[in-house]
């Protein structure tokens, strides 16, 4: 997906959609999230009796008329989350290829523009190394969210990148006040596991969305190829090099994709995590309508 097609269009097909908390949120006043607390909101929700201390502008006189017992009215409360975007700026996600870098910046702006238009707290966070750049701060609302987009097409993506490191040095990571997001391919030696945990254990809602060109999932070389690791600097490296690509090897590559996803797959089930893994020849919109709403991240 081109920089350019995020555009009017692209961001009106999101305005019927919202982000969606499967669980409790302790976040901020103001926002649309219905939480299972009571609140301030003018819609009523239900009745408990009196106790002492209990304001006495909430009792309902009506209902003291009838039954000689004070009730108090009850309404809905709704939150304001904020959402994080990690997304994973290491040279294997857009130093050889460009659509899968426009692809994910596609959409870590379309999860950000879900978050601004529900009225939810956005922050957009660029890995590189063992750092997380947040270059825009805190995004609150539509024009400020507009203003910060406009300068994504600059994100370099080169190098290695510390999933692990980057998320837990990260100090706004507050607790249980909503979802984060992590947009990488997972083709790391970095404990992304263990980052993971670490949002849970921060109470965190996480979704963790894999990345992969269709040359990734299933590649076609043949014959005798130089392989360069895309995020090593040093071409003596050992993780380049010369091979002979045989048909037993291209189905070895495959059996050992399946597992890893398998893995991935099952590690989120287990934190009840969310996990989509898509290819970059999926329309950014079928992901968003399809896949994010059987996750119930979207509502």
């Amino acid at each position: 997906m081109k920089q350019n097609e995020l555009n009017d269009a692209f961001f009106s097909r999101l305005e019927t959609m919202s982000l969606n908390l499967r669980s409790s949120l302790a976040g901020y006043f103001g926002g649309k999230h219905l939480v299972k607390t009571y609140g301030q909101t003018v819609e009523f929700s239900d009745y408990r009796e009196y106790q002492l201390g209990d304001d006495i502008r909430r009792i309902d006189w009506n209902l003291y008329s009838r039954f000689e017992k004070y009730f108090l009215k009850l309404f809905t409360d709704e939150r304001q989350m904020q959402v994080q975007i990690f997304l994973d700026c290491s040279g294997s996600m857009g130093k050889d290829s460009p659509q899968k870098a426009s692809y994910c910046v596609a959409a870590t702006a379309a999860l950000g523009f879900l978050a601004v238009q529900n009225m939810d707290k956005l922050n957009m966070y660029f890995m590189h190394g063992t750092r997380a750049n947040d270059p825009f701060g805190t995004i609150v609302g539509k024009n400020s969210f507009f203003r910060a987009i406009g300068t994504l097409e600059e994100i370099k993506f080169d190098g290695e990148t510390d999933l692990y490191s980057c998320i837990t040095s990260c100090a706004n990571v507050s607790e249980n006040n909503g979802l984060t997001v992590i947009i990488s391919d997972f083709c790391t030696e970095s404990d992304w596991k263990k980052a993971v945990d670490y949002l849970c254990y921060k109470k965190r809602q996480v979704l963790l969305l894999q990345v992969l060109t269709p040359e990734e999932l299933e590649p076609a070389y043949e014959g005798r190829v130089h392989l360069m690791d895309s995020e090593s600097l040093d071409v003596e490296d050992p993780r380049n090099m010369k091979l002979r690509i045989t048909r037993g090897m291209l189905e070895a590559y495959q059996a050992a994709l399946s597992d890893f996803r398998e893995d991935m797959r099952n590690f989120c089930t287990r934190r009840e995590a969310g996990y989509i893994s898509v290819s970059t020849d999926t329309a950014i919109e079928r992901v968003l309508f399809g896949e994010l709403l059987k996750a119930g991240i979207m509502s």
